[in-house]
């Protein structure tokens, strides 16, 4: 399955050689000849490659061809990204370097000749073993076919038809969908039609739950035509209106209609006027059942037709796609759960077991229960394990299929790993390799945006060339079209930040598609595949097998906490070091060493290292700073660091940094590309910043550092500074804030701000009053001493959400905050005072605020007991 990374790193490579620096450079370096000549090449095989990714399964020839491309493709990255490196080198040569630095450099490898020669033969090779293996693309009659025109493997047609005993756990989601069928269209829609949206992630059971609506009694009294179209191929709209019509025709109330194949030939003029005098005046139910179209045009187009429609005319649509549900929908989505734990054990049964069989089996049974416990509540994930172990009555059987994981089960067509890895057949190439890197993390893991993007960015797969994007902008656009196609649950949006968690089954389908590309070693998993690309160790026992692996182009080395307990540390990181030349990412998180060594700096290509939670490191190697290329430096919570390395300013990629150091001053002067700042645990801080600038900051978060006093910044230099997160500073004084008065166009551009446990916090610092027009999410929490909101809070005009927690001194809210139009969350809890005045009054309170999604207003802890006391 690693091959079918192949198209999406041919794209990257064809649009790095195109890039105007890549030109430049490997025409100064005397290597632009063989360069173009390999990007020649490259193109013919990138053709091809899409056809042969479809045709490997039923060919091992064909399958070992494109491991042969792979192996290619990934030294040739190595090699162009020594490009990168030789130019940032110069760049920091130029700048810092000085006359020792560049006679050293001169007997170096790094010198021009040296260097040039050294990548004429490096590209030779590769043009050379390239024309080799592409020579052998026409024995395979490989086609050359357009990405958009490709051929996906999709389900099969659905039908209207259910079973309603067959349909378990879903009464309370039918009874919702038929409440908004039978509502009257609201009266600020401009159209007779009203659409309803399901969605959810694949095998959660949406096309079952609209069958089971649309086969229901109150449907049939409600609308006298109900037409049932599956869209999914392709969304047509002269194939979906002969759907439609065809749909029609099996109605008794409407005339016979001709035939699908005379219903072909027709133009689509006549077609269209046939399904308006069909449907105009009629009140109606269409179902579009598992709609992938994400072209709004395409929607308008048909949508336009339907609406000659009698007023409660009604669509749904079942999607996996919340952007196509948005699109569509005039409606907020139905958002389809996992079924309960009692549910799906029932479902469970109904597949695994004839009637009543179960009870013959209670140690069965109790496998069954863990079974059920993997699916998550996901239907279709139930009955294919149900279906896997009917009339089998060995407990090893049964075992087998709760330790194994699902992409371990060989499954039919129509089972849940199909039906997922469609999702992901359907993902544009460049989400693919991001998405398959989630198999590297443990299941049930909290992810954050910042650590994936310093993992994807330090892959190289975030491509911010185009529209002037950051890593991070590019990022979070993954993060959300992956979240649109529903592989992300529990998606919390602070602005520029993003955290989730992943369902296990799209965890398992993440080792499904990335097998031999990435792996997690633990006591099931060890032996490490020479292909692998990149490493993660979920025991501390299992590092050894570094040493004994045969890959040497591992790019990824990651480890889980606390995997590094009497570990030798430093003989570990040599072995890196001297084994794996091409590291691009290494995690050393819980590690117990305490220093690292002086030959880190010969991992040039390193653009992630993360060295955070030691407990021991003292010092860190002033060779630190020849790491060039380091995007991502995590050096939180190492409580013992006495100060940061000598020469911070050369690492001149840097966009992440964590730090937590004891020094009293922080030398971040120079670090201007810093995208993400979070000072954490540095208590012998008193004040910070003073004049340093940081052009490209949008995230700053400061943790516990309980000295600090002052924060002294000026908004022009921190004129992109988005997200602010203060938690545990004690002794911080928020209205040292110094603001540039002068430049009136200056205005900060805050849209989430948290303050967590400023006990110093008394009322909101006058400076937030400038983030008007941007403040979208404001969080306050345990600040013990806050008293009030002034008044100029309700001039937040794009305030969203309002979340104050753990603040036993608030009295009381601004009175009119019901005119904050934009508000659509409002929680507050633990705060004994606010909670007394507005509960009474959430009755009388809600009205005025009806636009709000999600008020949560808790009852304080000692009116709930002081009720019990009474009631007992």
């Amino acid at each position: 399955m690693a091959e079918s990374f192949l198209f999406s790193i041919a794209e990257s490579l064809v649009a790095k050689l195109a890039s105007r620096a890549f030109e430049e450079a490997s025409q100064v370096l005397g290597v632009y000849d063989h360069l173009k000549e390999f990007k020649e090449t490259l193109s013919l095989v990138k053709a091809v490659l899409l056809d042969a990714e479809q045709k490997q399964e039923q060919n091992n020839e064909l399958r070992e061809w494109l491991r042969q491309i792979k192996r290619v493709f990934y030294d040739a990255e190595d090699v162009l990204d020594e490009f990168e490196c030789q130019t940032l080198r110069k760049q920091v040569i130029k700048a810092h370097g000085t006359t020792k630095s560049k006679v050293g450099h001169f007997f170096s490898s790094s010198n021009p000749l040296i260097f040039r020669y050294k990548m004429a033969q490096q590209i030779k090779d590769i043009n050379k073993r390239l024309d080799k293996v592409a020579a052998d693309r026409h024995k395979f009659g490989l086609q050359i076919i357009d990405i958009d025109k490709r051929v996906v493997h999709r389900r099969e047609l659905t039908y209207s038809n259910v079973v309603d005993s067959n349909v378990i756990g879903r009464e309370h989601d039918k009874e919702k969908i038929i409440d908004l069928l039978m509502q009257q269209n609201p009266n600020n829609c401009d159209t007779n039609l009203s659409v309803i949206p399901i969605v959810g992630m694949g095998g959660l059971g949406k096309t079952t739950l609209a069958k089971f609506v649309f086969n229901d009694k109150r449907t049939d009294e409600c609308f006298p035509l109900k037409m049932w179209v599956c869209v999914s191929d392709d969304f047509d709209i002269k194939q979906l209106i002969i759907k439609i019509i065809n749909s029609l025709s099996n109605l008794a109330s409407v005339d016979a209609l001709p035939g699908q194949q005379n219903l072909n030939m027709l133009d689509p003029e006549p077609l269209q006027t046939q399904l308006k005098n069909k449907l105009i005046g009629q009140k109606f139910l269409l179902v579009l059942d598992d709609v992938w179209n994400e072209s709004r045009v395409k929607w308008i187009e048909l949508k336009n037709l339907l609406q000659v429609g009698a007023i409660g005319s009604k669509i749904l649509v079942t999607t996996r796609s919340h952007k196509i549900a948005s699109m569509m929908g005039t409606i907020p989505s139905h958002i389809l759960e996992g079924l309960s734990q009692q549910d799906a054990l029932s479902l469970f049964v109904k597949w695994a077991f004839k009637e009543e069989e179960e009870e013959k089996h209670p140690h069965l049974m109790d496998i069954g229960r863990e079974i059920v416990n993997r699916c998550k509540g996901v239907p279709l994930a139930v009955r294919t394990l149900g279906s896997l172990l009917f009339s089998k009555y060995e407990a090893n059987e049964w075992e087998y299929v709760r330790n194994n994981g699902i992409w371990n089960i060989q499954q039919e067509k129509d089972d849940i790993l199909p039906a997922l890895k469609l999702s992901y057949d359907l993902m544009p190439s460049y989400l693919k390799q991001c998405f398959a890197l989630f198999s590297l993390y443990p299941k049930d893991y909290p992810f954050n945006s910042s650590q994936l993007t310093a993992l994807w960015g330090a892959l190289g797969l975030l491509d911010s060339q185009e529209n002037n994007k950051t890593p991070e902008d590019v990022a979070n656009q993954y993060l959300y079209e992956l979240q649109s196609r529903s592989f992300l649950e529990d998606f919390y949006n602070f602005s520029t930040l993003y955290a989730f968690t992943i369902h296990d089954l799209v965890h398992d389908l993440a080792l499904f598609v990335a097998k031999d590309e990435c792996q997690i070693i633990n006591s099931h998993l060890q032996n490490i595949s020479d292909n692998v690309r990149h490493l993660s160790f979920a025991e501390k026992s299992l590092l050894g097998n570094l040493i004994t692996t045969r890959s040497v182009a591992v790019r990824t080395i990651m480890f889980t906490k606390e995997t590094f307990e009497e570990i030798d540390d430093e003989h570990f990181i040599n072995i890196c070091v001297s084994k794996f030349k091409y590291l691009r990412v290494l995690n050393l998180s819980y590690s117990t060493c305490v220093t690292l060594p002086r030959s880190i700096s010969k991992l040039k290509h390193l653009r992630s290292i993360n060295i955070g939670y030691n407990q021991c490191i003292k010092r860190l190697p002033n060779s630190i700073c020849k790491l060039q290329n380091l995007q991502s430096l995590i050096l939180g919570a190492c409580i013992e660091l006495e100060a940061l390395p000598k020469g911070l300013r050369k690492l001149i990629s840097l966009r992440h940094f964590y730090i937590t150091t004891k020094q009293s001053v922080l030398p971040l002067n120079e670090l201007t590309n810093l995208s993400l700042l979070t000072i954490m645990y540095s208590h012998n801080l008193e004040s910070i910043f003073g004049g340093v600038k940081f052009p490209y900051l949008k995230t700053l978060s400061i943790f516990s550092c309980e000295g600090l006093k002052f924060m002294s910044m000026d908004v022009k230099d921190f004129p992109e500074l988005e997200t602010l997160f203060m938690s545990g500073c004690g002794n911080l004084d928020l209205e040292v804030w110094k603001n540039n008065h002068q430049e009136q166009s200056l205005k900060l551009k805050l849209k989430s701000v948290n303050f967590i446990g400023l006990s110093q916090l008394v009322v909101l610092p006058q400076w937030l009053q400038e983030t008007a027009h941007s403040l979208q999410s404001l969080t306050i929490s345990e600040c013990d001493n806050l008293v009030l909101f002034p008044e100029w809070f309700l001039s937040l005009s794009n305030l969203k959400t309002l979340h104050i927690f753990d603040c036993p001194k608030i009295l009381s809210l601004p009175d009119n905050i019901c005119h904050l139009s934009t508000l659509e969350s409002l929680i507050i809890e633990d705060c004994p005072e606010l909670c007394r005045k507005c509960q009474p009054n959430v009755g009388e309170f809600w009205p005025k605020i009806s636009h709000i999604k999600h008020v949560d207003i808790a009852e304080p802890k000692e009116l709930e007991e002081e009720e019990e006391e009474l009631q007992e």
